[in-house]
């Protein structure tokens, strides 16, 4: 399968890591990866701040890259977070449609019918046995536009076919983190509050995660940021770099090294 990967901005800005497990997830479960240029944000801050020309303006940017994608062979956008994948399927229609032209509205529809997030489209792909090299426990944090946008409620089962991940249960899975983009700029000390809300309930799961696990970057950045203020030693990360990292090693080199690419 060819895909057309939509790195969103927190995996541009701030975890670049996530979006290269990424890749290696898609390309060890068969697919031929592109990264289209020209992508950008896709709006959604300014779309849910009531901008909405302005979002369009954003997005309509990142529309033509995977537009052109499209046209190029792709046969599928992936996006490793719930939040931008949602804007992508459920808003780019409405958006374009208030701000933008009717060809843009064919295009994004189009785009939103081949878009989709990553824990989506994982059962879907031929990967090998994944395994961790060392036994983790993990809480599964539900990201909000994930679970309630697009309704994907068994996004966590991926974790499931990894040896030596062991999910744990914990009361907070499914509330909101408050991070929630301009919510935590506008509402900080309520955003801050909702985060510990949901450390105080990590810390008492039992048993006690190594590490909490999500599909979306930015609520994992929201919750490092309250755990590390707060001396909480419990790692984040996001579901593709736990997949990446149960991907089975590449053998040694040969013992005289990798071979010169022929002319």
């Amino acid at each position: 399968m060819r895909v057309a990967l939509l790195v969103t901005c927190v995996a541009d800005v701030f975890e670049p890591e996530v979006a290269e497990a990424t890749v290696e997830v898609l390309t060890a479960g068969g697919c031929e990866v592109s990264c289209p240029q020209g992508q950008t944000c896709c709006g959604q801050p300014a779309w849910n701040a009531g901008f909405a020309a302005d979002a369009a303006r954003v997005a309509g940017t990142t529309l033509a890259a995977l537009g052109r994608a499209l046209d190029d062979g792709a046969e599928a956008v992936v996006v490793p977070a719930g939040s931008c994948a949602a804007m992508v399927r459920r808003f780019w229609p409405e958006l374009f449609h208030l701000h933008g032209t009717p060809d843009q509205v064919d295009l994004a529809v189009r785009v939103a019918d081949r878009t989709w997030e990553l824990t989506e489209l994982v059962p879907h792909l031929d990967l090998p046995p994944l395994a961790l090299p060392e036994p983790t426990t993990v809480a599964w944090h539900h990201s909000c536009h994930l679970l309630r946008e697009l309704r994907h409620t068994s996004a966590a089962d991926v974790l499931d076919a990894v040896e030596g991940c062991d999910r744990t249960a914990w009361a907070a899975d499914e509330r909101c983190c408050g991070f929630g983009g301009l919510f935590s700029v506008k509402l900080p000390e309520v955003s801050v509050a909702m985060a510990d809300d949901k450390v105080r309930s990590l810390l008492a799961a039992d048993p006690r995660p190594d590490e909490v696990v999500s599909a979306d970057a930015s609520c994992l950045l929201h919750l490092r940021g309250r755990m590390a203020s707060e001396g909480v030693a419990i790692r984040t990360r996001h579901v593709a770099q736990v997949l990446a990292d149960a991907l089975p090693a590449a053998g040694p080199l040969p013992a005289d090294g990798p071979s010169e690419p022929s002319s």
